[in-house]
């Protein structure tokens, strides 16, 4: 258990006897691969198990009940700004469909919804294809009524229309390794007693392969007890989307580096991240199935996979130059003068989405397309791609 965790709030008597299902089903799988398994493995387990993982067992996630807070639950000027932003990919295309993967509440799909109907160019369809049920129970009757919305199981096989993935690919299991006297060791995951502990392991080539990239990019070996992650998962997930993305594009928006800062040296523990009721720590093995554990993205990876699938690079920036490049703050003048409280809580989201401090440097947008003539707007500010 890290320092941080021990302040962390205890779970009820329920969620425990959950947690404890959770591990044993943990400690099952470890049994059967020979006593551990990759923490790739470990962290698709813990938090995608049917009926048992983070995301798979119903418990609230989002908002002041959950663990985390989203952008578009922070303010509908997120995803007024996205919407705005895709409407000329959208106007551009016959019969464009909208997918979102891991939609949240549905408050991002609602907002923008209804700002693509306010600028005449709504589709007809609104994929949202969602892995856990307790959170596609929540979007139906947050979406109820609207007829556009419907849940899907799979990726379509061929599609035109935009893919808009917020906090997706940060939700992706992460390979973890270990840099120690010049070997690449793959880190996995082993019981101990009612817990579990790191273990070492032998790096699969690819994984090897990425790390010798990495010091080759670098000029340098990382140095001796340097860990952190790489997240094959989210890569092959874009290069699926972009071979079944016939015409349009895909935004991307998430916390992340490009690759030369994502592995800086200084940055030697890696970036996995732990949330829990609010707080963040960093340790995995806490309360297996009751809290969530992320990574941050290595952009351009992302990116690379998503050009060898025949997408195009169109843009890449922070969010804040996003959002203002996407007319946030003539979004945010429309509110009534008069209401000092609306004014106030306005002021308020706008600090949170594009600060520095808060959300808008370490929040990437990334857009990519196919097929489409015009492109997400949003990067006329100030585009990043060079940095990739």
């Amino acid at each position: 258990m890290t320092a941080g965790s021990s302040k962390l709030p205890t779970p009820d008597a329920g969620a425990r006897a959950h947690s404890a299902r959770v591990a044993a089903h943990l400690r099952e799988a470890m049994a059967v691969a020979g006593g551990a398994v990759p923490f790739a493995r470990f962290m698709e387990l813990v938090l995608y198990a049917p009926g048992l993982g983070y995301y798979s067992a119903g418990a609230v996630k989002l908002g002041a009940a959950g663990d985390f807070v989203t952008a578009p639950e922070i303010s509908p000027l997120f995803g007024r700004c996205l919407a705005r932003a895709l409407a000329p990919v959208l106007s551009g295309l016959d019969d464009p469909v909208v997918l979102e993967p891991g939609a949240g509440s549905g408050a991002l799909a609602a907002v923008m919804l209804d700002e693509w109907a306010a600028l005449d160019v709504a589709p007809s369809r609104y994929l949202i294809l969602e892995p856990s049920a307790g959170l596609r129970r929540w979007q139906q009757a947050n979406l109820a009524g609207r007829g556009a919305v419907e849940w899907i199981d799979t990726l379509p096989e061929s599609f035109e229309g935009v893919v808009v993935a917020n906090e997706v690919l940060d939700a992706m299991p992460v390979s973890r390794f270990v840099c120690a006297g010049g070997t690449v060791h793959e880190l996995g995951v082993a019981p101990e007693g009612e817990g579990f502990r790191w273990v070492r392991l032998p790096a699969p080539a690819a994984l090897a392969q990425r790390v010798a990239a990495v010091e080759s990019l670098l000029g340098a070996p990382l140095p001796d007890g340097y860990t952190s992650e790489v997240n094959f998962a989210a890569e092959a997930w874009v290069a699926t989307v972009g071979r079944r993305l016939a015409r349009g594009a895909l935004l991307l928006v998430d916390y992340g580096f490009p690759r030369r800062e994502f592995y800086h040296p200084q940055r030697s523990q890696g970036t996995l991240m732990c949330h829990y009721r609010h707080r963040a720590h960093g340790d995995p093995f806490l309360f297996p199935g009751l809290q969530d554990i992320t990574a941050h993205v290595d952009f351009t990876a992302v990116a690379e996979a998503a050009v060898d699938a025949g997408l195009r690079l169109d843009g890449y920036t922070h969010q804040a130059g996003f959002l203002l490049g996407a007319g946030i703050t003539e979004l945010a003048a429309q509110v009534n003068p008069a209401d000092v409280r609306a004014q106030m809580d306005t002021a308020a989201q706008l600090r949170r989405l594009t600060l520095p401090q808060e959300m808008g440097e370490l929040f990437k947008v990334m857009s990519l397309s196919r097929g489409v003539d015009v492109v997400a707007a949003g990067f006329s500010l100030r585009d990043l791609s060079g940095t990739l």
